[in-house]
Parts: structure tokens; C-alpha cells; sequence
């Protein structure tokens, strides 16, 4: 499972990566700052992603994102709200400030464990509602079984279904990185399906659900951000990285900014290429920047 790894000219070395993750820990906490902070706000997809979600506590969640500027009117808005599916409709009804994108996870989130035509027609639906952007997760049956041209007609699929759309492929990284006998296998997987996830037009690669453990790691962010930077190299083509799942503190947020600023360059620090997925990060981030604890989300 290393075609990829050497088509891109990548060197994947697990204790390579964990030396350069440390150094990567320590240039973060210089980067503890109001600046990299604010980015951070900026770029998360605001998520609701629970089993108990009505259409009355999504259109409150989304009234939220409408009353924040007059809240904070010197700290950005979030790059859009994650809901399900079923949802973007209730988001696109009662979202009034402009630039906030309407996130849906789709095609069987979270295990991907359908028809693709299942998967085809709940993404329609989706992006009928509203969604301006789709979630979609690796098909990790295929992939494991190496049916990669499976998971490329899987993707490919969806990407047509979504032309027009921000498209972000979920890797379940920590199920790759922890479901092969050595970690650097494990790297490997994670390389490996990044590449072929941004081949098939995945405008993000995206870590994790957040419904399983392990969810977001830092070494597995670090290799995603090698393959965006060795594809970028190779095809002129920038593209975005999404942590998600347990990202729940500012010093995670920032730590993330970092490997993405380490790999890619500032320039990368943009919702347009670059998101965090979550649920109360929000609040830690404001906390941060106010200095007084911070519910408004």
C-alpha cells in the first residue's frame, strides 16, 4: 500500500515524524497569541452532530451565529455550522449573516456502511436543503480490503454529485493509525488514503467523525499535511486539511494551526483551506481571547 507514498516522492518514517512533531509542539507555544487565536475562531466548522438534534434546536443553534457579531464585533464569525443532513434546510432557513457556509456530513456518516446510491441521494437531498459544503467518510472497507478502485468510484461519485460544492473526505485516521500491527504501517495507511482522497477531488481531507477512538491526532495531522504539500508540489493544486474529533481546548486549535503553518505556510491559514471541526472549541477560543470564561455558543 505504498504506490501513492512513491508516486508523490514522500518519505514516511514514524520516528522521523515524532522527532518533528515535538519540535512542532514547542514553535506552538510561541504561537499562544490574540492572532492565531482569532484564525482559529475563523475557521471552525461550528458542529451539532447529536442523536437527540430537533429542528427547534438547530434554527437556536444557528440564531447563535446570528447574534455573535453584535456579541463580538471584533472576532470572526465561524467558518459554517455542521449539522446532519436532514438539517440544512432548518440552517439555510434561519442563517442570516453572510460568508457562514452550511456544513452536512452525508453519504452514511459516520461509517459509510451502505449502497452508493444511498449515499448518492442522501447527498442530493442534503445539498437541496441547503448544504454548501459536504462531509463525506472514506469507505474503510474498501480501502482495507486494498479495493482502492472501489474507493475511487465511491468518491468520484459523490464529487459529481457535488460539483459546485466544497467536498471534505473523512479518513478515520485514527482507525488507520491504530488498526495496522506498527504505527509506521499505520502512517502509511493515512498517507495513502489522503493522496487518494485529493485525486478523486476532495477539496479537504478531513481527520475524523469524532464518534470513534482515536479521533484527531497531531502525528496523524502532520502526515495529511505532507500529502497536501506534496500534491500541491506535483499538481499546482491547493487544498484543505480539517481536524475533528477532540479537538476541545485552544492550545489543541493551536497546535493544529501550527502543523498546518509548519507544512503549508500561512497562506494556508484560511477557511478556504483550512477548518477545525467542532462542538465547544468555540467557547475555549473566546475564553482564551476574552480572559473570563465564555458560553455564548
Amino acid at each position: 500500500m505504498k504506490e501513492l507514498i512513491g508516486k508523490y516522492n514522500l518519505t514516511i518514517k514514524a520516528e522521523e515524524l515524532e522527532a518533528e512533531l515535538a519540535a512542532i509542539k514547542e514553535e506552538a507555544k510561541a504561537k499562544f497569541n490574540s492572532e492565531n487565536l482569532k484564525i482559529a475562531l475563523g475557521v471552525i466548522d461550528l458542529t451539532s452532530l447529536h442523536t437527540s438534534d430537533t429542528p427547534e434546536f438547530i434554527a437556536r443553534f444557528t440564531d447563535k451565529v446570528n447574534k455573535f457579531k453584535a456579541a463580538y464585533p471584533n472576532y470572526p464569525l465561524p467558518a459554517s455550522i455542521c449539522v446532519y443532513p436532514n438539517f440544512a434546510a432548518t440552517v439555510k432557513a434561519n442563517l442570516k449573516e453572510k460568508g457562514v457556509g452550511i456544513t452536512t456530513v452525508s453519504a452514511c456518516f459516520p461509517s459509510s456502511q451502505s449502497f452508493l446510491d444511498v449515499k448518492e441521494l442522501e447527498t442530493r437531498h442534503a445539498i437541496e436543503g441547503g448544504a454548501t459544503e459536504i462531509d463525506i467518510v472514506l469507505p474503510h472497507n474498501s480501502f482495507v480490503a486494498g479495493k482502492l478502485d472501489e474507493c475511487r468510484k465511491e468518491i468520484s461519485s459523490l464529487r459529481k454529485v457535488t460539483e459546485g460544492k466544497t467536498l471534505k473526505v473523512i479518513l478515520e485516521s485514527g482507525a488507520l493509525q491504530t488498526g495496522y500491527t506498527t504505527l509506521q504501517e499505520g502512517l502509511e495507511a493515512i498517507a495513502e488514503a489522503s493522496l487518494l482522497a485529493l485525486e478523486e477531488g476532495a477539496d479537504f481531507i478531513k481527520t475524523s467523525t469524532g464518534k470513534q477512538e482515536p479521533s484527531a491526532t497531531p502525528i496523524a495531522a502532520l502526515v495529511m499535511c505532507k500529502c497536501l504539500k506534496a500534491f500541491m508540489e506535483k499538481t499546482g493544486n491547493r487544498r484543505g486539511f480539517k481536524p475533528a474529533g477532540g479537538v476541545s481546548s485552544s492550545e489543541d486549535a493551536i497546535l493544529y494551526l501550527s502543523i498546518v503553518e509548519h507544512e503549508m505556510g500561512r497562506e494556508q491559514l484560511t477557511p478556504r483551506y483550512f477548518r477545525i471541526g467542532a462542538s465547544s472549541l468555540a467557547n475555549k477560543v473566546l475564553t482564551s481571547l476574552e480572559g473570563t470564561p465564555v458560553k455564548f455558543y
